[in-house]
C-alpha cells in the first residue's frame, strides 16, 4: 500500500491516547481502516505499555486475530500467527536495587511490578486513570515483591524522580509518561523499536516501510527509526517534533484519517 508515496508494508498502532479514545475505547471507524489494511496485505503491529490481558479485553477478536503484538514498552513480543514469542525482563538484581531505594528514598510511593502478563503491587490504593487498568493488582509486602524477575516496574506518587533517574538510567529503560505521574521500568535492551524491528526482521520489512503512529514520551524511540512517524494532535511536543506527519485526536479517528 502506498500512502504519501512511501511503500507502506506494516502499521503499528500504540493504544492509549493514539488507537483508543479518551473512554478506551476503539471506534468503529478505526477498526473497519486496520481491517482494511490488513486485508490489503498490510502488517498490523500493536505496540503498547499494556500487559496481554489488558490488550484483550480492550480490543475486539477480529483485530486481535491479525495482529503482532509489542507489549511492556518491547519487554514481551507475541506473534501467535508466526510461533515467536519473546521475554526480556528486568535483571534481576537491578529489580532488587529500585524496590529498596523505592522502600528507603520513596516511601510514600506506590511500586508495582509486571510479571508476564500478572500483576503485583505494594499496594491497592492506586489512581486506576494513571495505570489504565482493567483488574487489580496482587498486594504483596517487600519481600515478596523482591522475589520475582519483572517484567515492567511502575512507579507512582514519587515525588521527585531525578535521584531514581541518576542511579537507574543507565541500568534501564525508563521512561516517565502519563503528564509525568507514572516511571516506566524495563531492561535496558528493550523499547518499543527493539520490538517492532524484530517483527519486521521476521516478515522481511524494512524499518523505511513501516509507518507508525504514537502519543507519549515511550514512543520516542520508535519515532526514531527510518520509519513513517504519524503523532496525534493530543500527543505530547516532544513526539510531534519528531513526527513526519500530525493527524488529528484520539477522540476524532486520527488513525482511521490517515
Amino acid at each position: 500500500m502506498e500512502v504519501r508515496g512511501i511503500n507502506i508494508l506494516a502499521i503499528v498502532l500504540d493504544l492509549d491516547g493514539t488507537l483508543l479514545n479518551s473512554n478506551k475505547k476503539l471506534s468503529e471507524r478505526n477498526l473497519q481502516e486496520i481491517i482494511r489494511c490488513s486485508l490489503n496485505g498490510i502488517k498490523i503491529i500493536i505496540a503498547t505499555a499494556r500487559p496481554p490481558r489488558s490488550v484483550r479485553s480492550l480490543l475486539p477478536k477480529e483485530l486481535l486475530d491479525i495482529s503482532s503484538f509489542v507489549f511492556y514498552n518491547g519487554a514481551l513480543i507475541i506473534d501467535a500467527s508466526a510461533g515467536l514469542e519473546e521475554h526480556v525482563p528486568i535483571v534481576k538484581k537491578t529489580t532488587m536495587d529500585i524496590l529498596d531505594f523505592c522502600s528507603e528514598k520513596l516511601t510514600d510511593c506506590m511500586v508495582s511490578i509486571e510479571v508476564n502478563d500478572k500483576w503485583y503491587s505494594n499496594r491497592s490504593d492506586m489512581d486506576y486513570t494513571v495505570y489504565n487498568a482493567l483488574f487489580g493488582p496482587i498486594v504483596c509486602t517487600h519481600d515478596e515483591l523482591k522475589q520475582h524477575s519483572a517484567t515492567k516496574i511502575l512507579i507512582t506518587e514519587f515525588g521527585d524522580s531525578e535521584q531514581l533517574s541518576r542511579l537507574f538510567a543507565n541500568k534501564t529503560n525508563l521512561v516517565l509518561t502519563d503528564q509525568g505521574k507514572l516511571i516506566q521500568i524495563m531492561n535496558k535492551s528493550v523499547s518499543k523499536a527493539t520490538g517492532i524491528l524484530k517483527l519486521a526482521s521476521h516478515y522481511g520489512i524494512d524499518s523505511s516501510e513501516v509507518m507508525v503512529f504514537g502519543d507519549d514520551y515511550n514512543d520516542i524511540e520508535m519515532f526514531k527509526m527510518s520509519a513513517y512517524t504519524v503523532a496525534m494532535m493530543n500527543a505530547v511536543e516532544d513526539l510531534k517534533e519528531l513526527a513526519d506527519e500530525i493527524t488529528d485526536t484520539n477522540d476524532n479517528d486520527g488513525v482511521a484519517k490517515v
